[in-house]
C-alpha cells in the first residue's frame, strides 16, 4: 500500500521538488509556459483574435505572423487556402482557457489550437510572460 501511495503522489512530489528548487536557485521549471498556434482565416480575424486573448489576459505577447499556404483534408476532401497563423505566448495554466475562449469567438467550425511546452529560453523573457499572465 505504501508503495501504491507513492507511486500515485510522485507526480504532486516530484512538482513540489521543482518548485522548491526553482524557488530557492531561480531556475526556470521547462513546461512552465507554452506557445499556442491558431490559425485564422485573414489578418483581420487574426488581429481580432489577438486583441480578444490581449484583452482577456490570456497571454503575454501574441505574434501575428503573415499569410501561409496550408493543405488539408475537410469532410473528405483536399483543400487549399492562406492562413494567418498567431503565435501566442502564455502560461501553460492557461492552455486550457485560452483553448476554451478561442473556440468561443473564432469563425471555424474546429479552429486549430495547439500548444507546445516552452523546454528553455531566456529566463528574463520567460519572467516577464509569468508577470504579464495573471495565475489561476
Amino acid at each position: 500500500e505504501v508503495l501504491t501511495l507513492l507511486v500515485l503522489m510522485y507526480p504532486l512530489l516530484r512538482g513540489l521538488a521543482l518548485h522548491l528548487h526553482s524557488a530557492v536557485t531561480g531556475s526556470y521549471i521547462p513546461g512552465t509556459h507554452s506557445i499556442a498556434f491558431v490559425s485564422c482565416l485573414n489578418e483581420q480575424i487574426a488581429r481580432d483574435i489577438a486583441r480578444a486573448i490581449m484583452d482577456k489576459k490570456l497571454a503575454a505577447y501574441v505574434n501575428i505572423l503573415p499569410k501561409s499556404s496550408a493543405l488539408y483534408f475537410w469532410k473528405g476532401e483536399l483543400e487549399e487556402s492562406t492562413e494567418i497563423l498567431l503565435l501566442v505566448k502564455t502560461r501553460t495554466s492557461k492552455i486550457g482557457e485560452l483553448s476554451n475562449y478561442v473556440r468561443s469567438i473564432h469563425p471555424f467550425e474546429i479552429p486549430e489550437i495547439i500548444s507546445l511546452p516552452i523546454d528553455q529560453g531566456n529566463p528574463l523573457y520567460l519572467k516577464w510572460i509569468e508577470e504579464n499572465v495573471p495565475r489561476d
